[in-house]
């Protein structure tokens, strides 16, 4: 009988920091399409993960009290951070690409069921493309039962994040299951044709966006660069307790949002509130949401 792979293991592995931290909300499925260039692009909504405001992840050093002043400045609730857990199909003539897999069914996520909107089988896609190997982004690797979600699927992470995977004793389970589909390419890499890493480390050694080009059209994946669409622009040098090197997800996080607001990048952010599609721009020293949908 295959394994079955526990909620605590994945949410103690997703947060890097302890499983009390996250707490899960269910929500309903939805699938937003918008069109890229010649291919046809989903975000798919999986959950969200709701943090109390105590200091223990966003605002590491500064306290819940600055945290909640950025958080009022924004008109939002001011005792906790909620977070999108997302992932993205990305549909083109001869593959079916899906970005991260969300949280997976031991905290019933709704990807799944958000992916039937969209009219694919879950054999039907061809590549799933792992930013970062927190739970919240490979929980839906595998189903409830031990097997592959995805069966006729490759998997591929960057080869630092893969070897990191394999080494974290919570991660280990699901990585037995996932080893034979599992391809791994450099940090920068021209991953498949018209998808090209970014390497973005700091919140796990071999963190990577992407860069989705059709045509003149380009969508960048930015995985965990930047969780909370209000705290981590408002303050992109606070330290937030999900990365693994603080000190290099700090800067990587203040470079990567300037270059982003210098260049109207269109996004897809994974935790910024569902759809996650939009830009970034500059606000002072600072940086600001606008959403927008194509």
């Amino acid at each position: 009988m295959r394994a079955r792979i526990s909620l605590t293991c994945f949410l103690l592995f997703a947060s890097g920091y302890g499983a009390a931290l996250a707490k899960p909300q269910i929500v309903p499925p939805s699938a937003q399409a918008f069109k890229l260039g010649s291919l046809q692009v989903f975000a798919l909504r999986d959950a969200n993960n709701v943090l109390d405001n105590d200091g223990k992840v966003f605002g590491v050093g500064v306290g819940p009290d600055a945290v909640a002043r950025v958080l009022k400045d924004a008109g939002a609730p001011t005792d906790e951070v909620t977070l999108s857990v997302d992932g993205l199909l990305v549909k083109a003539a001869d593959r079916v690409m899906l970005f991260d897999t969300g949280l997976g069914p031991s905290v019933k996520g709704a990807l799944m069921a958000s992916l039937t909107q969209t009219g694919v089988a879950p054999d039907e896609v061809t590549d799933v493309m792992i930013t970062h190997s927190h739970g919240d982004h490979v929980g839906g690797l595998a189903t409830a039962e031990g097997g592959l979600a995805f069966p006729k699927a490759t998997i591929r992470m960057s080869a630092p994040e893969w070897a990191w995977m394999q080494a974290q004793p919570n991660s280990q389970a699901l990585a037995k299951i996932i080893a034979p589909k599992v391809q791994t390419f450099e940090p920068g890499a021209t991953v498949l044709p018209g998808v090209t890493s970014i390497a973005l480390p700091g919140h796990t050694p071999g963190h990577a966006g992407f860069e989705i080009v059709s045509g003149s059209d380009k969508l960048i994946d930015i995985g965990d660069t930047a969780h909370s669409s209000i705290v981590s622009l408002a303050e992109p040098d606070w330290a937030i307790a999900y990365d693994n090197d603080k000190d290099e997800g700090e800067s990587t996080r203040r470079a990567t949002l300037k270059r982003l607001a210098e260049d109207h990048s269109l996004i897809f952010a994974p935790h910024f509130p569902f759809p996650g599609i939009g830009r970034i721009e500059t606000a002072g020293d600072h940086f600001s949401w606008k959403p927008e949908t194509p």
